[in-house]
């Protein structure tokens, strides 16, 4: 063999040793990548999930809204992403507790029963007004003495929460919004995002307000971020001052 082949040839071996050291870098990047991701939304490979959603209607099937529709698919791609499965279930038949599965909860607590008990079982300093009667209230969110109110079409709120507890230690994630079209825009934020929160929150707790922009013209593609009201949301929410009454005499 000649010197120019031998060079030659260290060349070519060179080269392909970069390659594979490269694709090896890559797919250990990859690895670590899915790993974060997994264990943010608690998913190991091949775990079980529960997508609960409220009926739409009063109806005796279970029928899901359309934005809800989609907020569930952006879910279920989020989940395969980590290799996991995913059980789509109504409000009123996901009678189980929390922490064995990650559960992904969507939707108001006028019409998901179980995101009502969340709220009230791990979120007592959320307070939401879901009496239909119109005024400037309808929809507003209270978190601890600060008070959200709607615009519909405008400005629309929605939180998004991560939490943990119950046996298992599997998160509970909320998706619960003002107006129907809000969690689909949190699903859509979380997918968006969830590196960037993995990053900031790691496995913690965080409950997030968000608000949805000019839905109107934008449905739920413009988010912004309000506040982290994480700790607001878990402490219980300040008893109002009584109001002393005086008659007439």
């Amino acid at each position: 063999m000649t010197a120019e082949q031998l060079s030659l040839l260290l060349g070519v071996l060179g080269a392909v040793v970069c390659v594979v050291a490269g694709w090896l870098a890559r797919a250990q990047w990859l690895k670590r990548r899915l790993r974060r991701r997994q264990a943010f939304l608690g998913l190991p490979d091949h775990s079980e999930s529960l997508l609960v959603v409220g009926r739409d209607g009063g109806g005796p099937e279970p029928v899901v809204s359309r934005p809800d529709m989609f907020a569930l698919l952006e879910l279920a791609a989020l989940v395969k992403q980590c290799r996991a499965h995913t059980q789509i279930v109504t409000h009123d038949t996901a009678q189980q507790g929390f922490g064995e599965r990650t559960e992904f909860c969507v939707g108001h607590p006028s019409s998901n029963r179980r995101m009502a008990a969340h709220l009230t079982s791990l979120l007592p300093g959320v307070r939401i007004n879901t009496e239909p009667e119109p005024g400037p209230d309808r929809g507003a969110f209270l978190i601890g003495g600060e008070r959200y109110r709607m615009e519909q079409g405008v400005g629309e709120h929605v939180l998004l929460a991560r939490l943990t507890g119950g046996q298992g230690g599997r998160p509970v994630f909320l998706f619960c919004g003002q107006r129907p079209i809000t969690p689909q825009a949190a699903t859509r934020y979380l997918a968006r995002h969830h590196e960037k929160l993995a990053r900031k929150y790691g496995t913690g707790t965080f409950v997030l307000l968000l608000k949805v922009v000019n839905s109107a013209a934008y449905g739920s593609d413009v988010v912004e971020l309000v506040a982290d009201v994480t700790k607001a949301a878990q402490e219980p929410a300040p008893v109002p001052a009584a109001r002393s009454s005086h008659r007439a005499k």
